[in-house]
């Protein structure tokens, strides 16, 4: 089987949202893409002692100043497709509470037919969880805990209780409830948000940093999965943040997904040897606007299907 092909909306400060975001997605959908999908980023600090990734003196790009709030986008390319699935990669978790989020999710989920992919992480930014939050940092990896169980207790069938450190639920009708069960897919960097996923989740949705190191971090997945007994094959949706150039790049500094079409392709089907079930490409941060975004997302889909992907 074919593997599906999602594309990154637009939600960068070159883009206009109400105009750009349900023109991608229609036009996506009209090309073959699977699925579509938005990030988080909340906030950009002016001035902040943590760098990108937590990583010390290492900028953040100027592309996260004014990206549009995920679940609001979804929600414009939700009105203007029919068939592609609708997914947050990823969406900072803990920055919202979990029942407020359970509770939007469903909706977006009942509204677009049971189209829904919630990918969800802890973040990294000091900056975003002093102002959004519910707890301390310190505590992320016990509020996105939380977060998995309100949504499945909300998610499932009438009365709704639940007893939890952040949420309270005596007894209640909560709808409207999804379509169909939403899956929850975890970015899962670490050996405790590892083991959550195997625990907890549905499935996977990792950055790529090469198909040697991807191919590694899946052996690692698939091995704890078998030790904790798991059943249920783990979905898996692959996200690539891809830098176009229309000149292709040269020298061994070229990093994955950077350059042409012809070199995003090349590692999109490098990549695509690995297994997994999906691969996101995200174009949004190296091109003008949503006609050039358009035209190298067609370009990319019609290689990708040529290579035999």
């Amino acid at each position: 089987m074919a593997t599906r092909l999602g594309l990154g909306l637009p939600q960068n400060k070159q883009y206009d949202i109400g105009r750009d975001v349900p023109d991608v997605a229609r036009t996506a959908e009209a090309m073959g893409y699977d699925s579509l999908w938005v990030y988080e980023r909340a906030l950009f600090p002016e001035t902040t002692t943590q760098g990108l990734y937590g990583v010390e003196g290492l900028p953040w790009p100027d592309s996260y100043r004014g990206v549009a709030e995920p679940l609001v986008t979804l929600a414009l390319a939700a009105t203007a497709t029919r068939r592609v699935r609708l997914g947050t990669s990823v969406l900072v978790a803990p920055l919202h509470g979990p029942f407020q989020l359970a509770k939007a999710l469903a909706s977006l989920d009942a509204a677009s037919g049971g189209r829904v992919v919630a990918g969800l992480g802890t973040g990294w930014s000091l900056d975003e969880y002093a102002a959004a939050g519910v707890r301390p940092f310190e505590e992320r990896g016990r509020v996105m805990d939380e977060i998995i169980d309100v949504c499945r207790a909300v998610w499932g069938p009438d009365p709704v209780t639940y007893e939890g450190s952040l949420t309270t639920i005596s007894s209640a009708v909560v709808a409207p409830k999804p379509a169909r069960p939403i899956p929850i897919l975890l970015a899962a960097t670490n050996k405790r948000a590892q083991r959550r996923l195997v625990e907890k989740a549905d499935g996977w949705i990792p950055v790529a940093l090469g198909a040697e190191v991807l191919a590694r971090q899946w052996r690692v997945l698939q091995d704890l999965a078998a030790e904790q007994g798991r059943v249920e094959p783990l979905q898996t949706v692959l996200r690539t943040n891809a830098v176009y150039s229309a000149k292709p790049y040269s020298g061994q500094d070229r990093g994955p997904f950077q350059g042409s079409v012809d070199q995003i392709v090349e590692d999109l089907v490098a990549h695509a040897e690995v297994g997994l079930e999906e691969i996101l490409i995200d174009l949004q941060g190296s091109v003008r606007d949503a006609e050039e975004l358009k035209d190298v997302a067609a370009q990319v889909y019609t290689s990708v299907r040529a290579a035999g992907i």
